[in-house]
């Protein structure tokens, strides 16, 4: 009879179970990414006055939207590392009480970024990031769906996150495919309604015109983005309390509990904020872009970075993906009494990504022209995508390394650590060399692409340093890694 999960992740031989449960977190996030490009495509297939400016303001949107989902993420963060310690000690009770309480955080930020969706989206898009003509005016539509739309993101991510940290790995990945999937299937029907439609898409006039539904255009992948993602609650919720019991808490223990609040935003924020300040940097390379290297009248370059966005978010999800992993192996292995343990969990599974970073870094190096003339075909941001690739993807080894082991230390609850770290990156490196190079040196483009290069290898030395010294380590647990000799030995089995 196999052992469960939890007993495997505390005491089955380390690579194989790393790789055992990290590859389908890996792959699923992977998947969901892929599933943004094929939204990408289907917006490809627009007219062509409406393509440039759809593909751009896509690209822009996403890493807007990003901001509110990564400060969600923050809360699913933390609620994963609480949640994976108490599961490795065995407190079930204080499994639960965390879960239900970090669901009244998420549905609290759900109504805060419906307001700021429905009402600031313009304000964003045009004043913040400074995006101008029909993009800045698509966008603005956009936005105004997806981000008031957050609350199916942001359940989603909270709900796979706290069945990932009770040791279900397969599982959340299947319904998430499975949304993205649906996802599809809308968004064919809602980009082009009753309206003409490429050949393989024609059985969707039908659909759309029985259901009354109007071509959407761009704005219609918004909004199957959020019916798919809807949809794919139902049965997550229904794993959750016929498996876990975490959505059914008794009568006394459904409002909020303060002490339980404060312990949980206490780790959340500062991984929200460093969260944020990741999104930060790259929208701070998406601004520079459309403030210095366009016009009103040509917006060449910001439709470029829309076409490089969707694999530098490959390039993060499936380390995120990763990252999850040795953050469930972490927290668990910290509770149950191993830091020797826990902290290899963090190594091996970099390795991992490192790895699996390669065969994307080939995949850009071999087909990049051909993929990202799937979305655009026009030769002036094609050309421009294909620069920033050939300088930023080889970094992107160095950046899966940061985001899993700052996950890793996030299983530990140091997520001031992590926010620390990115903030010396980020803002103290980042920010000022390219705000100085593009605005006052007057850099070219290709100045800003090496600098984001630079900015992945500086942040994969940070965390390598940081997590090394082990500082990060709950000291309350353990007096020191080295010593734990036993631990050693029964993590070499």
């Amino acid at each position: 009879m196999s052992k469960p999960a939890s007993r495997r992740i505390v005491d089955g031989f380390l690579p194989y179970e790393i790789a055992r449960f990290g590859t389908p977190l890996a792959v699923g996030m992977a998947l969901q990414t892929t599933f943004n490009l094929v939204d990408a495509y289907l917006v490809a297939q627009l007219p062509a006055s409406e393509v440039g400016a759809a593909i751009g303001a896509l690209g822009l949107c996403d890493q807007i939207a990003a901001l509110g989902t990564i400060v969600s993420y923050g809360v699913s963060t933390a609620t994963a590392a609480l949640l994976s310690q108490q599961r490795g000690a065995g407190d079930e009770a204080a499994v639960q009480r965390t879960a239900w309480q970090s669901l009244l955080v998420v549905g609290a930020l759900s109504l805060v970024f419906a307001f700021i969706g429905v009402a600031l989206a313009g304000v964003i898009v045009e004043d913040l990031v400074g995006a101008k003509g029909e993009v800045a005016a698509v966008a603005t539509r956009y936005l105004r769906v997806i981000v008031g739309g957050s609350f199916s993101i942001f359940f989603l991510l909270q709900l796979t996150s706290i069945m990932r940290a009770l040791g279900s790995a397969k599982t959340p990945v299947a319904l998430l495919v499975t949304g993205n999937v649906l996802n599809v299937v809308f968004a064919i029907v809602a980009i082009y309604g009753p309206g003409p439609s490429p050949a393989l898409f024609r059985w969707a006039a039908p659909v759309a015109e029985a259901l009354h539904v109007p071509r959407m255009g761009m704005v219609g992948a918004a909004w199957a983005t959020i019916l798919a993602r809807t949809l794919v609650l139902i049965p997550i919720v229904v794993v959750l309390v016929r498996r876990f019991r975490i959505v059914r808490p008794p009568l006394g223990a459904r409002g909020p509990d303060r002490r339980e609040l404060g312990r949980l935003l206490g780790i959340a924020w500062p991984s929200s904020a460093q969260f944020v300040i990741r999104i930060l940097g790259m929208l701070l390379v998406n601004s520079l872009v459309a403030r210095y290297f366009t016009t009103q009248e040509d917006q060449t370059a910001t439709t470029a970075m829309g076409l490089v966005f969707r694999l530098d978010t490959m390039a993060l999800f499936v380390a995120m993906g990763w990252g999850s992993a040795a953050q469930t192996f972490v927290g668990q292995n910290l509770g149950a009494g191993r830091p020797y343990r826990a902290v290899r969990s963090g190594w091996i599974t970099a390795v991992y990504d490192g790895l699996t970073n390669v065969l994307l870094l080939v995949a850009v190096v071999v087909a990049g022209e051909s993929i990202l003339r799937i979305f655009d075909n026009e030769a002036g941001p094609v050309g421009i995508a294909l620069a920033y690739l050939r300088t930023v993807a080889p970094s992107y080894v160095a950046l899966g390394i940061g985001v899993v082991l700052g996950n890793a230390m996030a299983g530990a609850g140091a997520t001031r650590t992590t926010l620390l770290t990115d903030v010396g990156v980020i803002l103290g490196f980042q920010f000022p060399v390219s705000v100085v190079a593009v605005a006052v040196c007057g850099a070219q483009m290709s100045t800003l692409f090496h600098l984001v290069a630079a900015t992945n290898l500086v942040g994969a030395v940070a965390y390598a340093v940081v997590y090394g010294r082990g500082s990060w380590l709950p000291s309350h647990r353990i007096a020191s890694v080295e010593t734990a000799e036993g631990d050693a030995v029964q993590t070499a089995g």
